[in-house]
C-alpha cells in the first residue's frame, strides 16, 4: 500500500488522541472543586479516583481484545461514546452518588490505548517507538490545552458549562472516528485459528499473550519498575500543596511545564534515541536514570530542585513507557496487539490504583524522601537484574 491513506490515518489518529487528552484535562479541572461542592473529603476523593482505577484495571485487558477482535473504528467509536455519556453524567451530577456513577464509563474510555494499537499497526518495528512517542507528544499537547482552557472555562462559566463543553468536544472526536478511521488497521485479517475465540471476556486468551518469549520478563519490568515512580505521579498533587505550599495557579505553571517537558522528550528526544540504540539499553538507560533520580527526590528541598529533577525523571518515565509497549507489541502477533497495549494500560491503571494508598501511607509516616528511597533502591535492583541475566535478544 502506498504511504498515503497510512500516514493520513495516523495523523488523524494524532489529532483524535491530543484531543481526548485535552477533555480528559478540562475533566480534571472541574472534578475536584464539583466534589468539593458536594462535600467530599481527602478520603472519599481518593475512593473515587481508585474506582477509576479499577474501572480501567478491569476494562483495559478487555477493551484490547475487542478492539483486535472487532477492529479499531469501533473500539474507538466506544470510547469516544463513553466519554460523551461521562461528560454528560458530569453535567447533570447534583449529589455525591452521581459523581460515583458518572465515573463509571470510564471502563469503556480508552481512546489512548486504541490509538496506541492503530499507530502499532500500521507503522514498521523499528518506526514503532519513534511512532508511539509521538503520541506522548499529543499527551502533553493535551495536558497543556486542557488545563488551561479547563481552568478559564470552569472560573468565567463554572462546572456545567465546562462539562458540556467537554461532551461537545468528546462528539467531535467520535464524528472524526466514523469519518475517518478504517474499520481495521491490522494488515493480515486475523482469521487464524488462535482468533476463532471471539469471547471478549475470556482471561485465557489475555493471559496466553504472557507465554510468549520475552513477555513476562518484560512485563513484570515494566510493573515492579513503574510502581515507585507511578506513586510519585499519584503523589503528586498532595507534595505540591503540603511540601511545596503551591498555590492553585502555581500548581497550573508546574503542570504545563511537565508537559512541555514531556512534549519536547517525545517528540524530538526519543525518535533520536531509538534511531541510535538498541530498545534493550534504552530500556537499561531509563531504569538507572530512574534510580538516580529517586535519590535526587529524596534529597530535594524545594520547588527550584524539584523542577531540576524533572527533565530526567520524564525521560527516564517516557523512554521506560514508549520502550517497553514496544518491546512487547513486537513480542505477540499483529493480530495481538490491541490486546497486548491494553495490558499495557492496565498497568498505568493497577499503579493508580495502589498508588494512592501506598503512597499516602509513606507519605505521612515517612515524609516525601521515602518516596524517592523506594524509586532508588527498587530501580537499582531491576537494573542489575537486567544487566545479569543473558541477553535473549
Amino acid at each position: 500500500t502506498d504511504p498515503g491513506p497510512k500516514t493520513t490515518v495516523i495523523r488523524i489518529i494524532y489529532l483524535i488522541a491530543a484531543l481526548d487528552i485535552t477533555w480528559m484535562f478540562v475533566q480534571f479541572s472541574v472534578t475536584p472543586y464539583l466534589a468539593k461542592k458536594l462535600g467530599f473529603d481527602t478520603l472519599w476523593f481518593g475512593y473515587l479516583q481508585t474506582m477509576v482505577g479499577v474501572a480501567q484495571l478491569i476494562g483495559g485487558p478487555m477493551f484490547g481484545r475487542f478492539a483486535d477482535v472487532f477492529g479499531a473504528r469501533a473500539a474507538l467509536s466506544l470510547a469516544c461514546a463513553a466519554t460523551v455519556v461521562f461528560f454528560v453524567l458530569l453535567a447533570i451530577a447534583e449529589y455525591p452518588i452521581m459523581l460515583f456513577i458518572h465515573k463509571l464509563p470510564t471502563v469503556f474510555m480508552h481512546v489512548l490505548p486504541a490509538s496506541q494499537m492503530v499507530v502499532t499497526d500500521l507503522t514498521e518495528p523499528e518506526k514503532r517507538a519513534d511512532a508511539l512517542s509521538k503520541l506522548g507528544l499529543c499527551f502533553g499537547v493535551g495536558m497543556i490545552a486542557g488545563s488551561t482552557l479547563g481552568g478559564h472555562l470552569n472560573t468565567r462559566y463554572g462546572s456545567r458549562f465546562t462539562a458540556c463543553f467537554g461532551a461537545v468536544g468528546s462528539a467531535v472526536s467520535l464524528m472524526l472516528v466514523l469519518r475517518f478511521i478504517p474499520k481495521t488497521t491490522k494488515v493480515q485479517h486475523p482469521r487464524t485459528s488462535e482468533n476463532k475465540n471471539k469471547s471478549i471476556f475470556n482471561m485465557g486468551e489475555i493471559t496466553r499473550l504472557l507465554k510468549f518469549p520475552g513477555v513476562a520478563p518484560t512485563f513484570t519490568v515494566k510493573i515492579i519498575a513503574g510502581l515507585p515512580s507511578g506513586i510519585f505521579q499519584v503523589m503528586f498533587s498532595i507534595i505540591a500543596l503540603e511540601f511545596f505550599k503551591l498555590q492553585p495557579e502555581q500548581n497550573g505553571y508546574l503542570m504545563a511545564y511537565f508537559g512541555i517537558v514531556q512534549m519536547v522528550i517525545q517528540g524530538g528526544v526519543i525518535g533520536r534515541l531509538t534511531a541510535r540504540f538498541s530498545e534493550n539499553s534504552l530500556l537499561n538507560l531509563s531504569i538507572a536514570v530512574a534510580a538516580l533520580v529517586g535519590l535526587a527526590q529524596a534529597y530535594m528541598q524545594n520547588v527550584f530542585q524539584f523542577c531540576v529533577t524533572v527533565v530526567p525523571m520524564m525521560f527516564s518515565l517516557s523512554v521506560f513507557n514508549v520502550i517497553t509497549d514496544s518491546i512487547l507489541t513486537k513480542s505477540v502477533p499483529s493480530s495481538d496487539t490491541g490486546t497486548m497495549l491494553g495490558l499495557c494500560a492496565s498497568v498505568q491503571s493497577l499503579l493508580r490504583t495502589v498508588g494512592p494508598t501506598v503512597g499516602g501511607f509513606l507519605y505521612v509516616n515517612f515524609g516525601v524522601s521515602s518516596i524517592g528511597f523506594i524509586q532508588f533502591v527498587v530501580n537499582a535492583a531491576v537494573f542489575m537484574f537486567l544487566l545479569l541475566r543473558p541477553q535473549t535478544h
